[in-house]
């Protein structure tokens, strides 16, 4: 702006932004010193909101516009040299619009494989480099930071969000965190990982109180965010909308400035979900430095509150001045022109590649798979085969793509008919029940989806099919969202309609002397027990982005080797699920009538600590369908010569495992630990340390090591407030799942290791 004055008689206009000082140019600390109350007030505030004064209307409505579709942006204060930050979904890709107004050109984003298959892959490098093509749409697109990774513990296997979820085990989802940011933040761009913490169900998320353990907080739902703030450094933190013991995260002193920053180390910014918490003065206190999107009811209360006195205005610059540390580093304030046109195909061939090894291959009786070479027809069953293939989840974690490839296109890809009758049937069959599905969709939401019944075929068809066909193939598909958790009869387990589709195809298949193959396109487990006898095989291929249908013929046809690892237990039913009596559910306790409250909904108890996943199976002698890091391959894998070596605190072990089979494969270590008897209770076993082979081709060998720390072995101790290892011998198992141990052998901690921690 130019001000006009008087001097001497004479008019002059000089440039009031160049006495200013300028964010890049000046400290921080200065810039934020010339800031007046309703600019700090409004900086805490993300900019999606309007409602501020005229002058900030105006700025905020065009920074509204910078990435149609963006979640969010923080506000601009141009007069300081201060620029938004866009911020976007999220975990699968990046979300915005594809359209924008006035314009012919397109801005759809890839469909990545959903956070659950990139955990399934073991596999850190390749992780990466999913991160890095999702950093690079990002980049080109406009957008600064990505909401991205989602990687709350899956408690529970209902819970809406476990899609862009990792796994039950913290180092799983902390290391396959940690890569994915590395491989986004690579293209100059940051992350927000989130939700922090303990936000594990959707059911009346915004007022949930998670009543948690010390030991389970920071031995599970801590855990993974440590290790991904220590081995990754995001951008960003952003918490979550329940209370966690009784109070909203976001207004948690303990949580964000003792543990994340403090004990941690965390550098950057902390944000709020959108619409989190309940009291901005104690967002900002606590160390919440931006609440998103902005509301005009916090930016009030907070301007109101530092006129007064109410609120430090020392507190608040401190907020600012990680906000403008994260703007400083941004894509937009350093300058950069994105393309609005990033390599959608190579990074297409990248999701292709790296759903095949998230695919986890549960049961292969009498080699039906791979398919044979000739193979001459295949009848494709079920609903989810066809249109109604789902890539990914519903809310935002959902991706604007271009096209999704469902299974029935992955065949043509690959040049394998079909038979056609089928394919006639259910198209048409789709195709009428497309304004039913539409109508749910609009009754329900995001939050729910709709299932559509299974098409029957009648029993002179499937003998008609077995007999032209060589194989049969049936998808089962389900899908969820964020905003409401699944149920157990609708979601979990197979509706009656599948269990007869199921029933009468291997029936008519086996009858002939064909295979039937099921494929799971499934957002997160499923019952499998009572029905894994009927197929010859099953295929996990959960969600795996907008080029499923191609990277599952991949596998089905041997191009891929699978090598996907469960990263969650599959039980033999809902009720053997540690959390089953404190999850909102039809099986859960409803009421606690000593409180009048309904439990599970308004707080839900934590009453199995850290007894979650395999923790709990294999302590207890519980039987699964599938456990923890299952899966199998279309070779065989031998593991040898496990020794045990120290270097300063790390405790390095080494083995060589060789391919044993006939084809090229990879395979996954998992190093388990089992701790000495002592003054606290253990599970059986933990997850420590993991890696996964490069491909091994027929007996060839590769030595590996897992390394990790001497205080990986503690646990922690709420008595004392400490991580506490005990002196004695620990046995260190590798295998190929944790019910598949292959080698052990026993490492002496020879005097106790401790370390304490503030308490809570």
């Amino acid at each position: 702006m130019k001000k006009v004055i008087f001097i001497l008689g004479v008019i002059t206009t000089i440039n009031v932004h160049a006495q200013l000082p300028q964010l890049g140019k000046a400290a921080i600390k200065e810039v934020i010193s010339s800031m007046t109350l309703e600019e700090k007030a409004q900086m805490v505030n993300g900019a999606s909101t309007n409602g501020y004064d005229s002058t900030s209307k105006l700025l905020i409505s065009q920074a509204k516009n910078l990435v149609p579709g963006a979640a969010g942006i923080t506000t601009p204060i141009p007069r300081l040299g201060i620029t938004s930050a866009v911020l976007s979904d999220g975990p699968a890709g990046l979300r915005i619009k594809p359209k924008r107004p006035n314009s012919d050109a397109t801005f759809y984003c890839t469909g990545f494989p959903v956070a659950t298959l990139l955990a399934a892959t073991w596999n850190k490098d390749l992780v990466q480099n999913v991160g890095a093509a999702m950093g690079n749409e990002t980049l080109e697109y406009g957008a600064d930071v990505l909401l991205a990774p989602g990687m709350n513990i899956q408690r529970n296997l209902l819970n809406g969000r476990n899609f862009e979820y990792y796994s039950e085990d913290p180092l799983l989802a902390g290391k396959t965190a940690a890569a994915f940011v590395r491989g986004v933040q690579s293209q100059g761009v940051g992350t927000s990982i989130k939700h922090f913490a303990c936000n594990n169900q959707e059911t009346n998320r915004h007022q949930t109180n998670a009543i948690v353990s010390q030991r389970a907080l920071r031995e599970l739902y801590l855990k993974n965010f440590e290790i991904a703030v220590k081995e990754s450094n995001p951008w960003t933190v952003m918490t979550s909308y329940n209370k966690l013991n009784g109070r909203y995260t976001s207004e948690t002193p303990v949580l964000i400035n003792t543990i994340l920053r403090n004990e941690w180390g965390f550098k950057g910014m902390v944000m709020s979900d959108w619409h989190g918490g309940s009291n901005p003065i104690d967002q900002m206190l606590a160390g919440n430095d931006l609440l998103e999107p902005g509301r005009k009811i916090d930016y009030d209360t907070l301007l109101k509150s530092l006129k007064s006195g109410k609120l430090a205005v020392s507190v608040v610059d401190k907020n600012i001045e990680r906000i403008l540390e994260m703007v400083q580093k941004t894509p937009r304030f350093t300058g950069y022109i994105p393309s609005n046109k990033p390599d959608l195909k190579a990074h297409a061939l990248v999701t292709r590649q790296s759903a095949t090894e998230g695919l986890v291959l549960l049961k292969n009786e009498k080699q039906a798979l791979p398919l044979k070479s000739s193979l001459k027809n295949v009848a494709l069953f079920g609903v989810y085969s066809y249109d109604l293939f789902t890539a990914g989840g519903t809310g935002s974690g959902d991706v604007n793509k271009a096209y999704v490839v469902n299974l029935q296109q992955g065949f043509a890809n690959a040049n394998i008919p079909l038979e056609t009758n089928f394919v006639a049937m259910y198209s048409k069959y789709i195709g009428d029940s497309m304004p039913f599905i539409k109508k749910s969709k609009e009754i329900k939401g995001w939050q729910r989806t709709y299932h559509l019944p299974e098409l029957l075929p009648t029993e002179i068809d499937l003998k008609a099919s077995a007999a032209n066909s060589d194989i049969a193939i049936i998808t089962f598909g389900r899908n969820s969202g964020e905003g409401s958790d699944r149920i157990i009869n609708y979601d979990f387990v197979l509706t009656d309609g599948e269990k007869k589709l199921l029933t009468d195809v291997s029936n008519a298949f086996h009858k002939a002397g064909k295979k039937v193959v099921v494929i799971l396109n499934i957002c997160g487990v499923i019952e499998t027990a009572s029905w894994k006898n009927l197929p010859d095989a099953i295929l996990v291929a959960w969600q795996p982005g907008q080029e499923g249908g191609n990277s599952i013929v991949d596998v089905l046809k041997g191009i891929e080797n699978p090598s996907g690892k469960l990263p969650v237990t599959f039980p033999v039913n809902y009720e053997e699920v540690p959390s089953a009596k404190n999850f909102p559910s039809e099986y859960a306790t409803e009421v606690d009538a000593t409180k009048d409250k309904k439990r599970n909904v308004d707080y839900t108890k934590y009453e199995e600590g850290i007894y979650v996943g395999y923790r709990h199976y294999s302590t207890f002698g519980k039987t699964v369908s599938y456990p923890f890091g299952y899966g199998l391959s279309y070779t065989s894998f031998k593991y040898g010569n496990l020794k045990v070596t120290t270097k300063g605190d790390d405790i390095i072990a080494t083995l060589t495992i060789t391919n044993t089979g006939k084809v090229a494969g990879k395979e996954v270590a998992e190093l388990y630990i089992t701790a000495p008897k002592g003054k606290l209770d253990k599970p059986k076993y933990e997850l420590k340390a993991f890696t996964k082979t490069k491909l091994l081709q027929p007996s060839e060998s590769q030595t590996i090591e897992l390394i990790f720390h001497k205080s990986d072995l503690a646990s922690f101790d709420e008595s004392s407030s400490s991580w506490v290892a005990d002196a004695g011998d620990y046995k260190i198992s590798v295998g190929a799942s944790v019910e598949d141990i292959r080698t052990k052998v026993v490492y002496n901690l020879p005097e106790k290791w401790e370390k304490k921690v503030k308490g809570w």
